[in-house]
């Protein structure tokens, strides 16, 4: 047998649909299609808002009415805390739900939530560490 030469060609061509796009691109469009799409019929309205829908639905955990919103951040730990170790409802421990419910109300406001807010939230989180006897 010859040998053969290397060509320029040698590796493998990305494998390419109908559209004339690789996978990735093609499924990029479709979701865009789709999207656009359901904004059309008013689905995307509710799409948006599946944060608020989980905090409105939810069964995780009863927390007092608009605790985020007070001053202190040792009263939202020690609130979140009471909350946590009464709850029957919860999955993993009194901690794990306090907090991931503290980081749950964190990331929903995003980049919303200002500076001095964060600032007290954060440190709620640091209270509620010490409040179960965790290290910071």
């Amino acid at each position: 047998m010859p040998a053969r030469k290397a060509s320029s060609k040698s590796k493998r061509p990305v494998a390419r649909g109908k559209s004339g796009r690789p996978p990735r691109q093609r499924h990029a469009q479709a979701h865009a299609a789709h999207r656009a799409k359901t904004a059309k019929a008013g689905g995307a309205r509710h799409s948006r808002k599946w944060s608020h829908h989980v905090m409105e639905t939810s069964d995780a955990m009863d927390i007092q009415h608009d605790i985020f919103k007070t001053g202190s951040a040792e009263s939202i730990a020690q609130s979140l805390k009471r909350s946590s170790t009464q709850s029957r409802r919860r999955k993993g421990t009194p901690y794990q739900s306090a907090m991931s419910m503290l980081n749950f109300y964190i990331n929903r406001a995003g980049k919303n939530l200002p500076k001095t807010r964060r600032a007290t939230l954060q440190q709620a989180k640091r209270k509620l560490r010490e409040a179960f006897g965790r290290a910071p």
